[in-house]
C-alpha cells in the first residue's frame, strides 16, 4: 500500500456527530499527549494501535484520526471483533461468493472491500481468533485477499486502525496473539488514560453530557450542584467515560440528582476497615502491617483488572515504578490476570503477617 502523508496539523478538526475537541481532550497532560500523537498519526496512513480500557473513547479517537487523515473523504468501516462469531468473521472481513457455504445465498463484499480508499477500524483486535490473525497479516502485507469460495485475488487500499483493551505483549507471550501481526498493527501506538487518571476533566464532561441530553430529550434538567460535581469526581468510574455518560443520561431523564448519584455510591473511593479479634492481646504493629498488606492487595488487584493486566499502565496509575509493582505482586501473591475474577479482586490471602 502506498504511504500517503501530509504536514502534521495541530488544529485537529472534529465533526457534527462528535463532541467538541475541548471536551474530548480536556486539560490533563495525559490527554494533551494523546492529542499530539493523534495529530501525528493523522498526517500519514500507517497503521495505528489505540490502547485503553473499555469506555475510554477509543472509537472517537479512531474517527478523529480518519477524519483528519489523507483518507478522510473515504469510508470509515468498523469491525467489532468480539461481536462477530469466528465462523462468520472471515466472510465479514473478506466477503464470499454465492453458494460458498450454507446460507451464502448471494455474493457479498467484505469490510476490506467496503473500506477501499478509506479506514478499516478493527475494534478489540485482541479478541480475533488465531486463524484469522494469520489471514489478516497476509492482507496487511500485500493488500490482497480472496472472497470465501472465490478464485481470484482482489485488492484494496485501506488504512487500518486497531483498538484493544488487552495487554498484547502478554498475549504474545502466551501465544494468544501473533507477534508478527502485532508489529504490523503497531505503527503508531496511542494509549488512552482511564477516567480516574483524568479526574480534572470530569466537571467539563458532566456539563457537556447534561447539555447534550437536554437537547436530545427536550429537557431542562439543571447542571449538577457543586456537591454533585464533587461526588462525580470522587467516584472510581471503572466503566470510564461510557459509565459517566450513562449516569448523566439517567439524571437528565429523571431530573433527580440525589437518586442518580445514589446509583453510583458503590464506586466511592476504596475504604478498608480491618477485622480485629478482641481475644487475647492486641498487637497494633501486627494489625497495622496486615491492614497495609491487605489494602495493597485489594488496590493493586483492582487496578490490574481495570487495566486488563497491563502492569506498565497499572504502575503508572499507582504512581510507582514498574519494578516496585512487580515486587508487590510477588510479595502479595496476586495471581495472573487471566486467573483473576472480580470476586478474587476483593479477596485477601489468609496468611499471617509475622510480628516484628
Amino acid at each position: 500500500m502506498p504511504t500517503l502523508t501530509r504536514e502534521p496539523d495541530s488544529t485537529i478538526q472534529s465533526g457534527p456527530d462528535m463532541p467538541p475537541l475541548d471536551v474530548i481532550f480536556g486539560s490533563t497532560p495525559a490527554m494533551q499527549t494523546v492529542r499530539a500523537k493523534l495529530a501525528q498519526a493523522a498526517a500519514t496512513n500507517i497503521p495505528v494501535l489505540i490502547r485503553g480500557a473499555s469506555g475510554t473513547g477509543k472509537e472517537i479517537v479512531a474517527k478523529l484520526i480518519h477524519r483528519n487523515s489523507p483518507w478522510g473523504n473515504g469510508p470509515f468501516v468498523k469491525v467489532n471483533c468480539p461481536a462477530i462469531p469466528g465462523t462468520l468473521m472471515e466472510s465479514e472481513l473478506f466477503g464470499h461468493e454465492k453458494g460458498s457455504f450454507t446460507g451464502a445465498y448471494n455474493r457479498k463484499s467484505g469490510r476490506f472491500a467496503s473500506a477501499d480508499k478509506g479506514t478499516l477500524f478493527l475494534d478489540e483486535i485482541g479478541d480475533l481468533e488465531a486463524n484469522l490473525q494469520a489471514k489478516l497479516l497476509q492482507v496487511l502485507q500485500d493488500g490482497k485477499f480472496s472472497r470465501i469460495g472465490g478464485e481470484h485475488e482482489e485488492s484494496a487500499e485501506v488504512r487500518v486502525i486497531s483498538a484493544t483493551n488487552h495487554y498484547l505483549e502478554e498475549d504474545m507471550g502466551t501465544g494468544a496473539f501473533r507477534q508478527d501481526l502485532y508489529y504490523r498493527l503497531d505503527g503508531i501506538s496511542i494509549t488512552l488514560p482511564s477516567l480516574a487518571e483524568r479526574r480534572e476533566d470530569i466537571p467539563h464532561l458532566a456539563e457537556y453530557f447534561v447539555q447534550h441530553y437536554n437537547a436530545a430529550f427536550s429537557r431542562r434538567t439543571p447542571s449538577f450542584s457543586p456537591q454533585g460535581v464533587k461526588k462525580l469526581m470522587d467516584c472510581q468510574w471503572h466503566g470510564n467515560i461510557r459509565e459517566l455518560e450513562n449516569v448523566i443520561r439517567r439524571y437528565v431523564i429523571f431530573g433527580q440528582e440525589d437518586a442518580s448519584l445514589a446509583d453510583i455510591k458503590h464506586h466511592d473511593t476504596l475504604t478498608y476497615v480491618p477485622e480485629i479479634s478482641l481475644e487475647g492481646d492486641i498487637s497494633l504493629k501486627q494489625i497495622t502491617r496486615r491492614a497495609v498488606r491487605e489494602l495493597e492487595y485489594k488496590v493493586i488487584s483492582r487496578v490490574l483488572l481495570e487495566h486488563h493486566g497491563n502492569r506498565t499502565m497499572a504502575a503508572k496509575a499507582l504512581k510507582i515504578s514498574y519494578r516496585a509493582l512487580m515486587y508487590k505482586i510477588r510479595d502479595s501473591g496476586i495471581p495472573r490476570l487471566r486467573n483473576i475474577s472480580p470476586k478474587q479482586a476483593i479477596a485477601v490471602p489468609e496468611e499471617e503477617v509475622p510480628d516484628a
